[in-house]
């Protein structure tokens, strides 16, 4: 095993187990690359990225530039004299010159089975899909997007009530195992290039996708509504008011005579609304400037809306 001298690139929660675990390897982090402050919170004050914070604690040098396509940016990575650059959930594009500075290149850990899933929210397009596995995959980077030689993938369950959250954790704790057990010799790993004929793509999550449609299927909604846990939240206007659903299921059932959008059922239970196909329950609801409740609280509040 050769030490590396290594820059990490990442910015979100999902990244701080890979930065973890490089802080405890042998090898040496000389710098964190993350994204500028964000503002967040009801003040809007300025706040930094998880991984900056991690790296502050540890005392390792941290920079944020806008962009890396800056030619004084560029210049600044240079010196650094990186082996190579792990780069986890970082968020900007690498250009050509930065992917060929590391003598070892760039490293991607990447949520999915690639090709499945390149881009921006693989996690969340998994779920939504109802694929019952999905992964890691540790990629060569090059100029595509998410499109590199694969060194290593290694699966796992999607399980039936996995939310955007549970899955983001445990797979961020794969990616942290994988590169622990790689990183002393990643440069010895054999490669296989993506099949670009099966490539998905995991477009970028939008507030406006929060909004349930009751034309789609109630199978395809309760797969929204755990993709969608903790963000955007999913969405209905039910009791002539806005309701965050944090929680559903699908049920099948006999044919409705109701159409699609009315509510069949309100009791401690559940809220069922008709479907395109099926009936959705929801189970865990938040009303504006509330806190996420169960139905049966909520309804304890307003027991004008039980029927059924």
């Amino acid at each position: 095993m050769t030490k590396k001298r290594i820059i990490f690139a990442g910015t979100p929660q999902f990244s701080v187990p890979c930065l973890l675990t490089l802080l405890n390897s042998k090898h040496t982090v000389c710098a964190v690359y993350t994204q500028p402050d964000r503002k967040a919170g009801r003040g809007r004050k300025l706040q930094a990225s998880p991984i900056k914070s991690l790296a502050l604690e540890h005392e390792i040098d941290v920079y944020q530039p806008v962009s890396l396509k800056n030619t004084e940016v560029q210049a600044q990575l240079r010196t650094l004299q990186a082996d190579i650059i792990i780069v986890v959930a970082y968020g900007l594009l690498l250009p050509k010159t930065v992917l060929e500075m590391p003598r070892l290149g760039c490293i991607n850990v990447h949520a999915s089975l690639l090709p499945r899933w390149r881009g921006a929210a693989p996690i969340q397009r998994a779920l939504i899909a109802g694929d019952i596995k999905t992964g890691i995959t540790l990629m060569q980077m090059d100029i595509g997007l998410d499109t590199g030689a694969m060194l290593k993938k290694v699966s796992c369950d999607i399980l039936p009530d996995d939310t955007g959250q549970t899955l983001h954790d445990r797979l961020a704790e794969l990616g942290a195992q994988i590169l622990a057990n790689t990183i002393d010799d990643i440069e010895n790993l054999p490669t296989t290039p993506q099949d670009d004929g099966q490539a998905t793509y995991a477009k970028k999550l939008e507030k406006a996708e929060a909004q349930l449609d009751w034309q789609e299927s109630a199978s395809v909604l309760e797969r929204k509504v755990r993709a969608f846990n903790p963000w955007p939240v999913s969405q209905v206007d039910l009791f002539d008011q806005r309701l965050r659903v944090w929680a559903a299921q699908a049920l099948q059932t006999e044919t409705i005579t109701l159409p699609i959008g009315n509510v069949s059922h309100c009791q401690r239970d559940g809220i069922d609304v008709v479907t395109a196909s099926g009936i959705l329950r929801l189970l865990k609801i938040q009303k504006s400037g509330g806190k996420p409740i169960t139905v049966n609280d909520f309804l304890n509040a307003h027991p004008e809306y039980r029927h059924g």
